[in-house]
């Protein structure tokens, strides 16, 4: 097995680098050539045996985590701090605005209930924004006030979806003593996280921080607290919101002179490996027959949601972001592939909705997985946005 899976890496590394080369000169960021890998396996997978095993299941998550870890640690607290009123009310805006048609949808397309539609609707409505980050930063817009708005609004609907979560355990949950236990682990493991990101932080703004002679065990540090982070966000069935806090915390901890070297490094490793390791599996998750199945219904949902989002983000961003930031924002924060399917697959194994339903939201995913990325790293090309704008000017 450990032969034929270093082989299996061998190959599609080399894929991803031959079609990187390619994609690039229509503007598309290269690692996005490895999601184009995992949708051919898809297609014809000789694999198969190597991308249904435990040790690329790890991989991938692996690279969806630091992917998450990058952009808490890309966020600026003390700039997010003055969008903070913009942010807050922008991500609820957002998210209900275009869960309110989704809902419409459900109820009157699907026939399931308000409180089911509501719920299906909300999940599907938040942001996979993991997806996104390698386009931010190619083209340098990460620290512009259109990149914090996209990644902040993405990190603060994390938290609504394990609310959303949670509200998924009660309604599944067979027994009340196990629900009532799991909702009871989750609380808690979400609240010790909170407190031991607001630990690190203010232990930062205070100077105490590690003198680390060597780069090599800030390093080993630094992943110690990424690691640490992701097992008590396990308990929390909240992996995701831990990814986030942590390089939140990071950020914060690591010294001032070293900030820029530890980015570069990380960056270096996620984009590296890790990161084409969730991209293959995002292909890989492309089922045809969902997308065959009933494309009329996917076309809806995908029509319906993009222009809802689109326009929810202009209403709400026109003002502080402009016309084009704020179109920007909205096709950004389209992107799926978030624990948005964990949560739609649940309410399937609880019987809950019916996998017609559920084909059709993970068919839309991918669709939204597929074109967004492409989408929006074309229209910053076209619309020339300003990589330099300092984040508040």
């Amino acid at each position: 097995m450990m032969i034929t899976i270093f082989l299996f890496i061998s190959v599609v590394f080399f894929a991803t680098f031959v079609l990187g080369k390619l994609i690039e000169k229509v503007k598309i960021p290269w690692i996005f050539a490895s999601l184009v890998v995992g949708i051919l396996l898809a297609i014809y997978n000789p694999f198969a045996a190597i991308t249904n095993s435990p040790e690329f299941m790890f991989l991938s998550e692996l690279g969806m985590y630091f992917l998450l870890f990058i952009i808490g640690f890309e966020l600026d607290l003390s700039k997010l701090r003055k969008m903070g009123p913009f942010i807050l009310k922008s991500t609820f805006f957002i998210i209900l605005f275009e869960a309110f048609f989704g809902s419409l949808i459900m109820r009157f397309f699907f026939g399931y209930d308000w409180i089911i539609s509501i719920i299906v609707a909300l999940s599907f409505a938040t942001v996979g924004e993991a997806i996104l980050v390698p386009v931010l930063d190619e083209f340098r817009i990460i620290n512009t006030k259109l990149g914090q708005s996209i990644i902040s609004i993405g990190s603060l609907d994390d938290i609504i979806e394990v609310a959303i979560f949670l509200l998924v355990i009660i309604l599944v949950g067979g027994k009340a003593e196990l629900t009532n236990l799991r909702i009871g682990t989750t609380i808690l493991s979400m609240l010790f996280l909170f407190l031991l990101t607001f630990g690190l932080t203010k232990l930062g703004k205070r100077r105490v921080k590690f003198s680390f002679q060597k780069i090599e065990t800030l390093f080993v540090f630094i992943l110690f607290v990424f690691f640490l982070f992701l097992a008590i966000g396990q308990y929390a069935h909240a992996s995701a919101v831990a990814a986030l806090l942590a390089g939140i915390a990071i950020r914060t901890f690591v010294p001032n002179e070293r900030l820029k070297f530890v980015d570069s490094e990380l960056k270096t490793m996620c984009y590296g490996f890790f990161a084409p390791m969730f991209f293959i599996s995002v292909g890989l998750s492309t089922n045809i027959q969902y997308l065959l199945a009933a494309p009329l219904m996917v076309a809806l949902v995908v029509l319906v949601s993009s222009i809802a989002k689109i326009l929810a983000s202009v209403i709400a961003g026109r003002k502080e972001l402009g016309l084009k930031d704020a179109i920007l924002l909205g096709t950004g924060l389209s992107v799926r592939f978030s624990t948005s399917i964990i949560v739609v697959k649940i309410l399937l194994d609880g019987g809950i909705i019916g996998r017609d339903i559920y084909s059709i939201i993970v068919a839309s995913s991918i669709v939204f997985g597929f074109v967004v990325p492409i989408l929006f790293a074309n229209l910053v090309v076209r619309w020339k946005i300003n990589r330099q704008k300092a984040l508040g000017a």
